[in-house]
């Protein structure tokens, strides 16, 4: 299955955004009371708000024309308290929608992650890390603040528009009509660039999120930079992401800046019109100097809430395009859900079998040609081969962190497929190359995943590791269990391994894998390693993957994997000479 989020199509892209939408309304479905609240709040501010210019209009004509100055006080009077409580309901919603935004953005961004957490190893094999933190980060907290501060803005603005423009058409039907002509006209406007904004916001997005992915490559591989003084090249490669996200944020920034001069203008050339008619209108004696002011105050409360919009359909385009990237890892399902068995599979005495598999990464070739495999209980397997000829991925396979594009993987005589991840694992321990450690201490690690410990205290682990012969693994750290892991350099890619062989093993798996997890360890070391092999208990099958031959010597079956075969070698001494063969040939 393809996982990569650069490369969905468009139509799985609108059924992404179709689901992740309502997604999102199940997400903010606990809001409903706020949001109401909210809304009650925005209608009664935007109501004050409208009856002001009215009353306004009012007082001209029937107090200030006449010289009732008593009638002005009480209008003043009207208008202040009025403001004061539009003042109030303005911060009500504001610390309303303010809280509903935090929540919401909380509450999105724990839904990614456990997305994210479902996902199968190709997922992350197909995408870079950095992109993947900059939708965590960066593009929900675009929608985190389209919600704080703009969506109320922006229902709010649509409300005091139509408003007014219900108070326009009200006061002079001709005058009003005349008066929202150029409404039309940005609307027509705004129809046709904002699908081009959205575009020129994603393609911002999507730089930053290589950007990020950039500096992540660079501070993590910091060390080989160093050691091989390529500097200039990481500089290079860095200034180039600089440079496009910087070309993509100015396309950005005049998309998004584009509706508001044009708003400006539109909006001048309605207070053009309202002057012109209704300076003839008042020369005609259809119209009053009072009815003037509160239109034009109208066209005021209808045009501005516009220019703000333009800035609030801008921040509406950027969350949106923020929201379509999240959307794609929302709509995304894994593949190696468990699923029922389709047929009763045939009785086998093995504990693990491929039935015709064959595999092949996304848009790669086929890595495995209908293999065919049985590994016994309480055997040690081993597999060689030259760099590149399937030994991982057959190891993988086993463990299922990928599943077959053909054929049938059975642990137990049943389909692999069919057990939960948490059966799964219980079952299958795997011990890979590059070892993954959390911050925190040696303990913490050895108890990460591991139900059977789950809060136990340090005297009982210290017990379970000398039922499982660890003790003198963990007699190499320092600190013992308290011993510090960090992400820099507190501990040795050696001694992560031995934590990771220490953690697959207290997990007594039916199936252990070992992929090159002694090649970063020292011989004596090593030697310690087999010899807790040894006392694994008898049903436990050992999966070994390893370039020296020493560590192979003892296995009871020996497979050659290259070309996409896994070929039984038989002794030692064959699977050497395959291997030297292989070297000759290639």
């Amino acid at each position: 299955m393809n996982y990569n989020l650069n490369q969905l199509s468009a139509q799985q892209q609108k059924s992404s955004a179709y689901k992740a939408v309502k997604k999102l309304l199940q997400l903010i479905a606990h809001e409903k009371r706020n949001l109401l609240l909210a809304f009650i709040a925005i209608i009664t501010n935007s109501l004050l708000q409208l009856l002001g210019p009215l009353l306004i209009g009012h007082a001209i004509d029937a107090y200030i024309t006449t010289k009732q100055y008593r009638g002005v006080l009480i209008t003043s009077g009207i208008l202040l308290g009025m403001y004061l409580l539009a003042l109030v309901t303005s911060y009500l919603q504001t610390k309303l929608m303010g809280s509903v935004g935090q929540r919401t953005l909380f509450t999105l961004r724990n839904t990614l992650f456990n997305k994210l957490q479902e996902l199968p190893v190709a997922f992350f094999n197909q995408n870079k890390a950095g992109d993947l933190i900059s939708r965590l980060n960066n593009d929900t907290d675009k929608i985190n603040q389209f919600f704080s501060q703009s969506l109320m803005q922006f229902i709010g603005s649509i409300v005091t528009m139509l408003g007014a423009g219900i108070f326009l058409l009200i006061i002079n039907v001709k005058l009003g009509a005349a008066t929202l002509i150029p409404a039309l006209l940005i609307l027509f406007f705004t129809m046709i660039v904002s699908p081009w904004v959205k575009r020129k916001n994603a393609v911002n997005l999507k730089s930053i999120g290589g950007l990020s992915a950039e500096i992540q490559e660079s501070l993590n591989n910091f060390r080989v930079i160093i050691a091989f003084n390529r500097r200039d090249y990481f500089r290079k490669r860095f200034h180039e992401a600089n440079q496009h996200n910087y070309t993509t944020a100015i396309g950005a920034g005049m998309a998004n800046n584009i509706f508001l001069p044009v708003y400006g203008l539109f909006s001048s050339m309605a207070q053009l019109v309202i002057l012109t008619l209704g300076i003839y209108l008042i020369a005609s004696h259809q119209f009053t100097i009072g009815l003037l002011v509160s239109y034009l105050a109208y066209a005021t409360n209808f045009y501005n809430p516009l220019r703000q919009l333009a800035s609030l359909w801008t921040s509406f385009q950027v969350a949106m395009a923020g929201w379509d990237r999240i959307s794609q890892i929302l709509s995304l399902e894994s593949n190696l859900n468990p699923v029922p068995e389709q047929k009763k599979m045939a009785a086998t005495s093995a504990l693990l079998s491929f039935r015709d598999v064959s595999f092949a990464y996304p848009d790669g070739k086929e890595i495995l040609h209908h293999i065919n495999l049985n590994l016994e209980a309480g055997k040690t397997y081993a597999l060689v081969g030259p760099t590149g000829g399937g030994k991982t991925t057959t190891a993988s396979l086993i463990a299922r962190l990928y599943d077959p594009t053909m054929g049938t993987v059975l642990l137990k005589g049943h389909d692999i497929r069919s057990y939960t991840a948490t059966e799964r694992t219980r079952k299958i321990g795997f011990i890979m190359q590059e070892p993954f450690l959390f911050t925190g201490t040696v303990k913490d690690n050895l108890l990460y995943g591991n139900e059977e410990y789950s809060g136990t205290d340090k005297v009982h682990l210290e017990q379970a590791i000398q039922e499982t012969h660890l003790q003198k693994l963990l007699a190499l750290f320092e600190h013992g269990l308290d011993t510090p892991v960090t992400s820099g350099e507190s501990i040795s890619l050696g001694q992560k391994q031995l934590i990771a062989f220490m953690r697959a093993v207290l997990r007594k798996p039916d199936i252990l894998i070992l992929d090159e997890a002694t090649a970063n360890i020292d011989t004596v070391t090593e030697q310690l390693l087999s010899e807790i092999l040894n006392q694994l208990p008898a049903t436990t099958t050992r999966v070994i993957i390893a370039h020296r031959l020493n560590t192979i010597e003892n296995a009871d079956e020996i497979y050659f994997v290259n070309s996409g075969n896994v070929i039984r070698a038989g002794s030692l001494d064959h699977a050497v000479s395959m291997l030297l063969q292989d070297n000759r040939t290639s």
